[in-house]
This record gives structure tokens, sequence and C-alpha cells, in this order.
């Protein structure tokens, strides 16, 4: 109880305001430029965890002003108004939290009481074992458009009206942060699950189970300046290295040594460029073995040698489960280096073999993993790894029956493809690597982007349908600080490679994928004919995983093969201009695929546009999402003087109105925004 009605909680350092009252401690303070961070815990009075964030720089110094019952900040363009509201005759202290742009006009504010309502506007009920569950709760604009989250299967792009589940899943990767047309960016710091909720004219953010509340929030003048500041915040991604830039070649499986040469031969002999070719899971003989199979992979180091005497840098897979079969399981298991499951049978997944996840949020276990993987694939000349099952992605997603080092699952789960990623950056960058890292994974959250993660959508089905939800997975995560994107071209799941109507989004699929950060073919393939797995067995008759169908460009039949290949060459061709992307991306936190509202944010037809793309801030791509469609209405943006060029007829339009052009199966609609074709002009 507040005995003192003048007491109003308030004490102020250098950049934070302090407030206490009703057993919360709340602290507002300045985080990076234009930026703040809030915290409040209760009944302790700090939280040491930065989560996402990195150490702001010394020099963001905070304006500070307090009088009987506010306190207000202001660092640079953003301005907290911290007000107390102390009533001793029934008990209660509260403070809530109005923020303001440098105008002065309200970006957004903690909810209100409403009168007797008695609302709250941070919210701790108390979980088992001293945690609680947070929910934050805030009034927004009604007019507002929001963009970001990560990577979730729905061809939406303006996250308005929306609930998401904060939670990993394949092909779902939950990034908490979000930015407002109204000149805001907001982080969620908080890995444990929960859910985040965009209604008309309220922002609620709720963690099921964690110690406290903790999120940052950063003004800015456009969406440019709002994803630089945040990747100051929460880290740059490298530069990409120049064999990232081409065609990279995969499938669902190459099971032996001599199936990987002899299609890096076949791209070769047919003069297609290949940067770099991938070998796929179950090369090892159990999951957590981290090593290649000895009789299907006899001399890998040769391998690798003749791959790279063709310029093909070589990717292999890892995944997270050890199997209980593993050579490794008994060490780990002891070394306390695997997850744990709090109840029944100790196994995380059951997918060929009963495996628990590795512990990548225990330092000890990350150089463990990446030491077997430097001596057993580094060591043989592999280049990258793909770190497949970043989620982890649990048999039963049942978050609260499993523990990790750092804490349960539930409270901190969302932070492992970090974890797992800064595993695999921080030893490549211990044996010389810096400059040279790409590390292909299938989830992300807050912060994942500086350890060298290229981020694709997961095992996502092969239909147009999913192909549309791609664009919009493209555009947000971008948004949400993740630049670099990709997705399995074609789609992972039941594509049937010799199905006119599979050839037709392959085609479309392949053209989408050209100006993605990453042009990469990956897939699950298999055949009308037959079933079109190949079935494995080891020289002693023991099975192996199968593998499926052919992936390559010469798989399809002559018209995808010439499509395929035109393709190829224009990425090839635009070489250059996906170099400059890369480096805005690493020097200044821009992503590469942008919704048309981050280029055109005054053009409000922009705003819902889920179907096209910019490619930074020259080309805009219309990808064909209809099966066997020969055309497409494409909207051209304006912001008062644009002309697109649409670089397969060459014709100029004007912006700010919807046209029709023409798209046989072999053109993709792109437009040059005033002129800037890139050399694209009768290449498309």
């Amino acid at each position: 109880m507040c005995n003192d009605a003048k007491y109003s909680g308030f004490s102020i350092t250098e950049n934070a305001i302090m407030w206490t009252g009703d057993g919360e401690y709340l602290r507002i303070e300045a985080w990076g430029e234009n930026s703040v961070r809030v915290r409040s815990s209760m009944m302790r009075e700090r939280l040491d965890e930065d989560w996402a964030l990195l150490p702001p720089a010394e020099s963001s110094k905070a304006v500070i002003r307090k009088d009987e019952d506010t306190a207000e900040l202001t660092n640079g363009q953003i301005t907290v108004i911290a007000k107390a509201f102390n009533q001793p005759e029934e008990g209660r202290c509260d403070c809530r939290l109005t923020f303001k742009n440098q105008e002065g006009a309200t970006l957004f504010a903690e909810t209100e009481r409403g009168g007797s309502l008695l609302l709250q506007s941070r919210s701790f009920l108390s979980r088992p074992g001293g945690s609680y569950r947070v929910k934050a709760s805030f009034t927004v604009s009604e007019s507002e458009h929001l963009y970001g989250m990560g990577e979730y299967q729905q061809a939406i792009v303006d996250l308005k009206g929306h609930d998401f589940e904060l939670a990993h899943r394949n092909s779902q990767a939950s990034v908490p942060f979000v930015v407002s047309s109204k000149g805001y960016g907001f982080l969620w710091n908080n890995p444990a699950i929960g859910s985040a909720s965009f209604a008309k004219d309220t922002m609620t953010w709720t963690a099921n189970t964690t110690d406290g509340l903790d999120y940052w929030v950063t003004a800015g003048a456009d969406y440019k300046q709002i994803e630089s500041q945040y990747a100051i915040a929460t880290g740059h991604a490298p530069s990409m290295p120049e064999w990232g830039l081409g065609f990279w070649q995969c499938k669902l499986r190459y099971w032996n040594q001599q199936q990987v040469l002899d299609v890096a031969r076949g791209f070769k002999e047919r003069n297609i460029p290949l940067d770099l070719i991938v070998i796929d899971f179950f090369h090892w003989p159990h999951m957590g073995d981290f090593r290649f199979e000895t009789e299907f992979w006899p001399d890998p180091k040769s391998m690798c040698e003749e791959l790279h005497d063709m310029g093909i840098k070589v990717m292999v897979s890892v995944w997270p489960q050890v199997s209980l079969k593993s050579e490794n399981y008994s060490d780990m298991k002891q070394r306390n280096l695997l997850a744990k499951a709090r109840h029944g049978v100790d196994v995380g997944m059951m997918f060929v073999e009963p495996c628990q996840f590795y512990d990548a949020t225990n330092p000890r276990a990350r150089d463990y993993v990446w030491n077997k993987c430097s001596q057993n694939y580094v060591a043989n000349g592999i280049d990258a790894f793909w770190l497949d099952e970043a989620e982890p992605e649990w048999s039963t997603y049942s978050y609260e029956n499993y523990s990790y080092y750092r804490g349960d699952v539930e409270k901190i789960g969302n932070l492992y493809p970090s974890e797992y990623n800064r595993g695999f950056y921080e030893g490549q960058q211990r044996i010389g690597r810096d400059g040279d890292i790409v590390n292909l994974t299938r989830c992300a959250w807050a912060g994942t982007q500086r350890y060298g993660a290229l981020v694709w959508s997961g095992d996502v089905g092969s239909t147009f349908q999913d192909l549309r939800a791609q664009i919009t997975c493209a555009i947000n995560m971008g948004m949400a600080g993740i630049p670099w994107f990709t997705t399995d071209m074609g789609g992972f799941h039941s594509g049937v490679i010799d199905s006119p109507e599979f050839r037709d989004l392959l085609a479309r699929w392949c053209q989408f994928s050209c100006f993605l950060p990453v042009m990469r073919n990956h897939g699950d393939r298999s055949l009308h004919t037959k079933t079109g797995k190949e079935h494995i067995y080891a020289a002693d008759g023991s099975p192996r995983l199968q593998s499926g169908a052919d992936n390559e460009p010469w798989s399809y039949g002559d018209e995808i093969e010439r499509i395929m290949i035109k393709y190829i060459n224009i990425r090839e061709h635009i070489r250059p201009y996906v170099r400059e992307l890369f480096e805005q991306a690493h020097v200044d936190g821009q992503p590469l695929v942008r919704g048309l509202f981050f280029e055109f944010p005054k053009d409000e037809a922009a705003h819902s546009i889920t179907d096209e793309y910019m490619f930074g801030p020259d080309l805009l791509i219309a990808p064909v999402t209809q099966q066997n469609a020969v055309s497409r209405e494409v909207y051209l943006p304006d912001d008062g003087n644009v002309k697109w060029t649409e670089l397969h007829t060459g014709t100029i339009y004007d912006g700010g109105r919807r046209v029709r052009v023409e798209a046989p199966r072999d053109v993709l609609p792109v437009f040059a925004r005033n002129g800037a074709d890139h050399g694209l002009s009768g290449l498309i």
C-alpha cells in the first residue's frame, strides 16, 4: 500500500527513469538512437538479460524532466511520458506510459484504467516456480498499417487485425518486431512462448511464462530509418560472400558422393552457372553423429576438392537431433548437453529414430557440436552448413514439457534458433572464415541475422497458394529485420516432376526465386509413373532413408529446362545489383525484398498489395501466382513522379494505376523504376 499520496515513486539517473509501486519495478531507459527500452519486474529490482538487444552506444544521451507525478524522457526523436497515479485510500499505485514522436504526436500509449473496469496495462499473473504470465496492453491508432513479425504462412502483408502465436514451428519463424506506418518499431524483447494481437485500436503482447516485461521502441521518419536503427540495436547481417549471389542446387537427397559429382558435372557440361551444391540430411549413420557415413561417402575431401576446382562451394545439412543410437548420445547426455523432457520419455522428436535435441542455449554444447562438425566436415572441405530443424521441431510442440540450460522452453524457447546459428557462426569465425559465412537455417528470432543466417521458409507445399504466401513471408521477414531469406523453389512437399501442373508451378517459382536474396532449388519430388522414391540399402542389407526423384533443371523436360536456365542466367546478369542490395542490408539494415509500401509510403493502395514486391529500390516484381495463367494485373505505385518500364516489352507506364500485362510461361512481369533496369531490358 502507498502511504504517502505525494510520493510519485520516480527516481532518475542520467539515461533512465525508474518507478516503483505496488511491488513493481519499472525502468524506462534510452537505448540507442531515437529509441527506448522498457523493463518491468515484480518484486525484483532488475532484469539482467539483454536477449536480442546489443549494448547501446554510450553516446546515447537522454533529456529527462520530472515533476510531482510525471516523468518525461526524450531520446532524439522519441519521448516517453510516465504518469504516476497514487491512490492510498484504495491501496493502489500505478504508472502509465505514453510514447510520442518529435512532433509531439502520440505513437501509442499504454491502455488506460477504464474507470471502474480497473484495466491493467502491465499485467503480472503468478505462475508456479516464481514466474509470471505477463501481458502488455496498448492503445494504438486505428488507421496504422503494421508489418514484420517474421514468417507466418498466410498471404497477408498488413498485420493489422491479426493475431500471432509467439512460437516457432516448421515453416513458422516468430520474430517479434513490428513496424508501424505511424513511425515506430516495436520489439517484444522476450523469448517466451506467447502471443501478439493487433486489433483495431489495441495492441497486446503476452508471455506465458517469464520473469518480467521487456520491450524496445524506436521512432523514425520512415521505414528505412526504423530498420536502420533496429539493425544497430540487434545486429547487422554480415557481408554476403560472392558465392551467395548466384544459383544453389539441392534435392532430397543426394545420398552418395558419386551423385553429387555427377550433378555438378552435369551443370558444367550444360554451361549452367552454379555457385553451390547442397548435401541434404541422412548422409550420416545416425542423427547426432555429425559426420558422413563412410560406405556412401568414402572420400568427401577429394569430392570437395573436385567441386572447388569447378568453382562450386559445398554445403552440408546438420540437424540438432541426437539419436539414442548415436555414437555421441551417451557422452552428450552425461555432460548435460541435451535438452531435457520434464515428464515422460526423454525424447524430443520421433523421425526415423527417437532423438533428443542438443541444447544450443548451453555454450558447452555449442562448442561440442561445432568441434565435431569442424573435425568431420570442415576438415574435409565443407564450406557452409544447412542448420535444419532450427525451431526445433518438437514432435508435439509441447513447449511446457522441455527444458534447456538457459531455462524452460516455455520461458526462453524462442531463443533457440539464434543460439543454434550462433554456435556455428562463432565457430567459423574462430577458424578465420569471417566475411565468408552463410548458414542456411529454417528458423530465426530477433537478432539471428547477426549470425550469418539465411532463413528459408520451411517445408511448404508445392501449390500456387503456398507460392503466394512466400511473397508476404519474404516481405515481413525483411521488415522483421531478417534480410537474408529464401524458399524451396517449387515448394517442398508433393512436387510431381512429370505433372504438367507442377511444371507450371516450378517455372513460376523459379522466376520468383531469381529475385529473392538467394536463388535456391530444393524439394522432395516424386513421379506419377512410380513412387519416385529411390529406396536405399547399405551393403549389409539394412535400409537407409529414401531419396526423392530428380530435381535438376534437366529433370523437367526441354521447356522447363530452358526457363530455368534463362532465369539462372538473369540472376548472373544482376549480380552487381544483388551485391549492392546485400551491402545495404549489411551496412544499414535494409531489406532486399520490400513491400510496395516501403518505397511508396504515401501511396495508400501500396499498403495492402500482397502479390507484388520491390527487389531493392529499382525493380518491381509481380510473380504469376495462378495455374496456367498467361497474363496478370499489376498495380504500379506512385510517389508523384514515377515512370515504370515493363522489361519484357519496353512499354512505359505512369505510376498510380493498374495494368494488365502479358506473362507467358517464360515471362515474369518485371518493371524498372524510372529507367533503372540494370541491363535487364530484352532479357526478361
